[in-house]
């Protein structure tokens, strides 16, 4: 095919989108569903419309192909499992009586059976449920939902392309199951799986499929040989099948590197990359294997995991490069949309001229459909387009939103001294063990309480006017005191305020921080129905004045037990945020600790002994590739311990991280000289305690025993056999007693029932050590 007619056939398409709906129906429907109050018809009626509604808006938006199989009632890695009859042993029998509720049951757990492994999407704040594989697991195919949702978008007349996690991604995201051995490699049941993605295919063909995507984003990562062989050996048999619809291997987050050329030799039908600047070099790579003759590209050219405008003349540059080294190239966005929020034009607070620098899903799709139009008919096709992109893109550029000189000069002015505390950890813990007097095995939670309707009752009410801020307080007092005299009844050692004034743990701080945006409709999926507002970062940062102080003092005045201080970390602060993309990262993060090193200074001022600055995303912003870790790690790990560096010995820092593949960070979790860590630990059953002692961390750590993430109660016993095990592992001079995360999502009730038990468990251990 000619450059030309490789242009003129150009479409627009994109890899999934936000599965919420406008309002969050489906978050409200699931919810209602397990707490019976919408029926399971009810539930199904509205996923239905909310995928009838999104293929309707991106066909009419000029998307030609619309994503189907990326729905999903709590996870599209859950999902593959299911169609792959990949059901642990252990929830058989309630997929077997009940398909939707045992599906959950594998989400969340019940009473009787624990949930999944939950931990994040590559180097994204999505979680995905990590599949349970051994030697003995037999994979049947289950194609009913991937066929069910096709057919509902022929139904329309669209044109669909189902999207399916390809099998190698899949294998390489399992883990051993409990029970096997943990050298166990899931790669080596890719044999066994392969017909069942070719069963599949061949149904989603009968069915009425021309393409299948598979993504296959785990080999932008470092990969072995035998990995990548794995790969080969998965696109040459697929590739080859008889009975299969077209196929388009996609990846994304990054450069393909040597994968590129295994997946270019395949015989399959097409190829999806990622071309945006962070992954400028799969251009370079793909010209070096000489372009894909025969094929079809998909270029992700607008970033799926930003939210500022596209430079679309940069994007039909790199485009037109593009047109010689396919056989027909598409335009898409980098990534599946489902990671930023669904349409800006919904932002009224937001100042018009910022709005204009903004792009969430809708704005990408009508990007991806201008370049696309641009590219097969001439940028004289879109001039509007671009010239509204211009006009945006120099307003950021030149507005003086994004610059505070005095900002500047003090990140400028930092040193080494800086971020070091004073005195080494064997002097610190000496001092804060004599301030603190705490018992071994101390007991703690790791901030937030239960966010109860009467809360969210409060904010809204503030908001609407119908009580005034003194009336507003005067319930979070109320609040804060209830939580403390919980805390001591219970017997916790140290106790937390419960964060009732906080709307989320980094959007709290956004806004009352310089250089940040709040939304009021940018919500963007975590987990299941838990969905955040990620603020975005669009200026210089600094703090006006304390943020947590009055509240942290006001529980202190309630309680002699101490009260810890509570701050979201730089990395994390970054990492849950949209961040600006006109300036290094660390350079952001530099600003970020120096804020929040004031709110430490402050918060130790008034009397607070024990300050915990929580960093859960220092493991998901990780890069993906190794040799794009080590900058990383420096600027992420000065930023923590500027943020706590000025601090005296006697007071305690504490960190907290959850659901992350630790062992990746253990040399940088060292390096952040937290007096105290706490960790997920329950889902993995302790192997983050193993992974410390392996490294041999000398400081202080609460490997979690209750697994928040999940409704159903811990024992006591339960909560004491993680103990004993983290003991196997941790000094129990060193070893704190905590849950996995904070207790913001869960009910009053459990909370009550799972923290005895915790204090239980940690006073049955102590009996036992004497």
């Amino acid at each position: 095919m000619t450059t030309e007619s490789a242009a003129a056939a150009a479409r627009a398409t994109v890899y999934g989108y936000p599965r919420q709906g406008r309002g969050r129906q489906l978050k409200k429907a699931i919810e209602g569903y397990w707490k019976g109050r919408v029926t399971a018809g009810a539930l199904h009626a509205t996923a239905a419309e909310l995928r009838r509604d999104t293929w309707r808006e991106l066909a009419a938006a000029g998307v030609d192909e619309v994503p189907t199989g990326d729905f999903s009632y709590y996870d599209h890695v859950l999902d593959t499992t299911v169609m792959v009859g990949a059901v642990p042993e252990r929830h058989r029998t309630a997929v077997a009586a009940d398909a939707l509720d045992g599906y959950f049951a594998m989400a969340r757990g019940t009473q009787a059976v624990a949930p999944l492994e939950m931990t994040k999407w590559f180097d994204t704040n999505y979680h995905y449920l990590v599949p349970e594989l051994g030697p003995d697991t037999v994979f049947t195919a289950d194609s009913g939902k991937q066929v069910a949702e096709l057919t509902e978008a022929l139904a329309l007349g669209l044109t669909p392309r189902p999207v399916l996690v390809g099998p190698v991604t899949y294998l390489l995201l399992a883990k051993p199951a409990p029970g096997v051995a943990a050298d166990f490699d899931p790669l080596t049941l890719l044999d066994r799986l392969l017909p069942v993605y070719a069963e599949v295919l061949a149904d989603l063909r009968a069915a009425g499929a021309a393409w299948v995507q598979l993504d296959e984003p785990a080999l932008v990562q470092d990969r072995t040989p035998a990995e990548l062989n794995a790969a080969r050996r998965a696109y040459r048999l697929l590739g080859t099948l008889t009975d299969r619809p077209k196929l388009l291997v996609a990846s994304y987050f990054g450069r393909l590197g040597a994968a590129l050329p295994v997946l270019a030799a395949a015989p399959v039908d097409g190829l999806a990359l990622d071309f945006t600047e962070s992954a400028a070099a799969n251009l370079d790579a793909l010209a070096a294997v000489g372009g894909l003759t025969g094929k079809r590209l998909v270029a992700g050219v607008v970033n799926g995991r930003n939210v500022w405008a596209n430079d679309l003349e940069k994007s039909l540059a790199a485009l037109g490069t593009l047109l010689g080294l396919a056989d027909r190239v598409d335009v898409a966005a980098s990534c599946s949309l489902l990671h930023v929020p669904l349409d800006a034009a919904l932002e009224r607070d937001v100042d018009p001229q910022i709005l204009r620098w903004l792009s969430f899903a809708r704005q990408k799709v009508a990007e991806v459909v201008a370049l696309a139009e641009g590219l097969a008919r001439g940028t004289d096709a879109i001039t509007a387009e671009l010239t509204a992109n211009r006009a945006a893109l120099a307003s950021r550029a030149a507005s003086p939103v994004t610059r505070d000189p005095a900002v500047r000069a003090r990140a400028r002015a930092v040193t080494d001294a800086d971020a070091r505390r004073s005195q080494p950890y064997a002097q610190r813990t000496a001092a804060q063990r004599e301030r603190l007097g705490l018992p071994l095995l101390p007991t703690t939670t790791i901030g937030s309480f239960p966010q109860t309707d009467e809360l969210r009752v409060a904010r809204a009410d503030l908001r609407a006017g119908r009580i005034d801020t003194a009336g507003y307080e005067q319930r979070i007092r109320a609040e804060i005191a209830e939580v403390l005299a919980f805390q001591e009844k219970t017997g916790l050692d140290v106790l937390v305020h419960g964060e009732p004034e906080r709307n989320d743990m980094v959007q709290y701080f956004a806004e009352q921080l310089t250089g940040y945006l709040a939304t009021r409709h940018g919500w963007v999926q975590s987990y299941g129905t838990r969905y955040v507002r990620p603020p975005i970062l669009a200026g210089d940062v600094s703090r006006p004045e304390p943020m947590t102080v009055r509240w942290t003092t006001y529980a202190q005045s309630l309680t002699d037990r101490p009260v810890k201080g509570m701050l979201t970390g730089p990395v994390t602060m970054l990492a849950w945020s949209f961040v600006r993309d006109d300036q290094p990262l660390g350079d952001t993060a530099r600003q970020v600790a120096l804020a929040l090193r004031d709110e430490v200074g402050d918060l130790e001022a008034a009397g607070t002994s024990v300050i915990q600055v929580d960093e859960p995303a220092l493991r998901e912003t990780l890069p993906l590739r190794a040799d794009d870790r080590p900058d990383y790690l420096a600027w992420a790990t000065e930023a923590f311990r500027l943020t706590t560096g000025g601090v005296a010995a006697g007071t305690q820092i504490h960190t907290h991280m959850c659901y992350a593949e630790f062992g990746d960070v253990v040399q940088a979790i060292d390096d952040l000289d937290a007096d105290v860590i706490s960790l997920e630990a329950a889902r993995s059953h302790m192997q983050v305690a193993r992974e410390l002692a392996s490294h041999g961390y000398p400081r202080e750590a609460g490997p979690g025993v209750w697994d928040i993430h999940s409704p159903r109660v811990p024992s006591v016993e339960e909560a004491a056999a993680l103990l004993r095990t983290g003991l196997e592992a941790i000094p129990a001079g060193r070893l704190w007693v905590n849950p996995d995360c904070g207790l913001k999502t869960r009910g009053w009730a459990e909370t009550r029932a799972c923290l005895e038990h915790l204090v239980a468990a940690a006073r049955t251990v102590r009996a036992e050590l004497g």
